[in-house]
């Protein structure tokens, strides 16, 4: 039989009868009740809430053939000597960056250069970008011409020998239909279908975890698009991936990601722009 507290003795007692018995039971099981730090009271988590250690299809379980149920010892120390063999080492930290602010009268791609705020933007990402003091292995910049002209200025402050690759599949377009959809923002179905598997593309080529030889952890710099930086989000932490439109990212701002070894992968920043000042912060 469960041992009253003083507490609810006196409760018990100032209630009397059947009623304090009553108030009684209710309290002792309210205080053995188990209580969730989450609005939600699941006790089981959802499929599509667990973490897929396998979503770049580099996971070493998955490429080391397991041993059978009867297998030796001597098999699966084969095994495991082969597991260990395929494991990564290192950290890819992926930090991405928005391109300045961009003339949007121009019709063209050649005419959608960078405003003079957007220069300064770019300048000043750079110069943030400096006072890591990070060893950057490479910069990759989207074909687009803000993008090129940010990913430019940014390489000038960097100051350092920065070797650097052009890509067309992370230029800018609508990755997949947003959800909830936006109404002043409606593109044609056939330019999701055409641009969701291009960006699709570019996120497979550049979010994985690290190559076995790799030794060292490596930082890649990749200057491209909103649309494009907002999708790959949701994309490496598995979150679904129309949500991408629920985000916001500012002109020349820093998101960073790191693929550790075992697959999982940390967002340390979204969006920063803090290291300019007010007057140069734009998102359109």
């Amino acid at each position: 039989m469960t041992t009253l507290s003083r507490i609810q003795k006196l409760v018990a007692i100032a209630v009397g009868g059947a009623g304090g018995v009553a108030v009684y039971l209710y309290t002792a099981k309210r205080d053995n009740a188990s209580v969730y730090n989450s609005w939600t009271t699941n006790t089981v988590v959802p499929d599509e809430a667990k973490w897929d250690f396998n979503w770049d299809h580099r996971d070493p379980k998955s490429i080391v053939k397991p041993p059978s149920k009867h297998a030796t010892e001597d098999e699966i120390n084969s095994y495991n000597e082969k597991l260990e063999a395929v494991k990564p080492k290192a950290v890819r930290h992926l930090i991405l960056i928005r391109h300045g602010q961009y003339n949007l009268e121009g019709l063209t791609d050649d005419q959608r250069y960078l405003t003079e705020t957007g220069r300064t933007q770019a300048n000043l990402t750079g110069q943030r970008l400096k006072v890591l003091d990070v060893k950057w292995d490479k910069m990759i910049r989207s074909t687009m011409t803000r993008a090129q002209e940010t990913g430019k200025i940014i390489s000038t402050e960097l100051a350092m020998n920065l070797p650097i690759e052009n890509c067309s599949l992370i230029e800018e377009g609508a990755p997949i239909p947003p959800q909830p959809a936006v109404g002043h923002w409606a593109p044609e179905p056939a330019q999701f279908f055409q641009d969701g598997a291009r960006i699709e593309a570019g996120f497979r080529k550049y979010f994985h975890r690290a190559n076995v030889k790799q030794e060292k952890d490596s930082y890649t710099l990749i200057v491209c698009h909103a649309n494009v930086i907002r999708y790959f989000v949701c994309r490496a932490m598995q979150f679904p991936a129309e949500a991408w439109l629920r985000l916001s990212l500012n002109h020349a701002s820093i998101t960073w990601l790191s693929i550790l070894p075992s697959g999982r992968v940390i967002l340390r920043s979204l969006g920063d722009s803090g290291h300019m000042p007010p007057k140069y912060i734009t998102s359109r």
